[in-house]
């Protein structure tokens, strides 16, 4: 039996050879017993919702995305609602999404991934027309983004986001109100809130321990450092994977709404947006199948990955 129809929707820009993701996804495929896919390149217009919805126009069952956390999340927008799965490819200089399912730049374990048939159904967040799937943020992880250029990603990878980072971490504080499930407002002189749907940041560091992507809530966190020896402990906290951090409150919640007095810059899923005074962030309960790492019923989405590096090298564990 032929494997499932497939199309790959990749951003050229993050790809430094076309012909050799072309020619590695392809054999890894055919070995699999798959049809060559379709593929669908982006543009300065459009990031990957066309491209992916003419994929699903076209009878893919699979749409592998390559590309960086923009197209990621344009692709996302596309298929959430739809049986179409969504499989990662890992490009670019920050991928988040990447980086929850345990893949590297290994874009043959990516594709074993897929071809196993590892495929759980996840939430997705949604802030005004755009959806995501690990996290949105209003304050400081905005501003590190910004601060962060494209060289400095371009030569470094994820640990150029702590330079950016440094830029901001003397910044005053950011006075916002915040509504959990329509329940009362709570005041607070935060740095950053962070609404997430799975738990890992840049570099595998796991900031949310108790975030399940599949339960139809999304965690929020709510970050107040006043100076560095409180962004040092709060670091610290967060590197031991301690599951009470300084200066960090959580909770969970279907709806969130944050408010603050002044633009703030937001960012969803790594990817910046257009700064603003408020936030409203809902779920969408399991809406968009996502192929994962076998076994595909853990709350920790790489959980294991390794199988399929294993697989992808023939039993080769790089």
């Amino acid at each position: 039996m032929e494997g499932p129809r497939s199309a790959v929707v990749v951003n050229p820009v993050k790809v430094p050879d076309m012909e050799v993701l072309r020619r590695t996804v392809g054999d890894a495929l055919a070995r699999a017993g798959w049809p060559e896919p379709e593929w669908y390149e982006t543009t300065r217009d459009d990031a990957g919702f066309g491209q992916a919805t003419k994929a699903v126009e076209n009878a893919a069952e699979v749409v592998f995305v390559c590309g960086g956390d923009g197209t990621v999340t344009a692709c996302v927008t596309a298929l959430a609602g739809t049986d179409v799965a969504l499989a990662v490819l890992p490009a670019g200089t920050g991928n988040l999404l990447a980086a929850n399912l345990g893949l590297n730049s290994d874009v043959a374990t990516a594709v074993e991934v897929a071809v196993q048939g590892g495929r759980r159904r996840i939430d997705v967040g949604v802030v005004e027309d755009r959806c995501f799937v690990v996290m949105a943020g209003m304050g400081f992880d905005a501003q590190m983004l910004q601060g962060t250029s494209e060289t400095a990603k371009k030569h470094l990878g994820w640990l150029a986001y702590v330079g950016g980072a440094v830029k901001h971490l003397r910044d005053r504080p950011m006075p916002i109100v915040i509504s959990l499930d329509g329940g009362p407002p709570m005041r607070r002189r935060s740095r950053t809130v962070i609404v997430g749907n799975v738990g890992r940041l840049q570099g595998g560091v796991k900031l949310l321990g108790d975030a399940d992507p599949a339960d139809g809530r999304l965690d929020v966190a709510i970050l107040s450092p006043d100076n560095l020896l409180h962004w040092a402990a709060l670091a610290w906290g967060v590197v031991r994977g301690r599951p009470r951090k300084p200066l960090m409150e959580t909770y969970s919640a279907r709806r969130v709404e944050i408010r603050s007095g002044r633009p703030q810059p937001r960012q969803l899923d790594g990817d910046l947006i257009a700064p603003g005074r408020s936030m409203s962030i809902t779920v969408r309960y399991r809406a968009l199948v996502l192929c994962v790492p076998q076994p595909d019923s853990d709350p920790d989405l790489a959980y294991d990955v390794d199988n399929a590096r294993r697989a992808a090298h023939g039993g080769d564990d790089r």
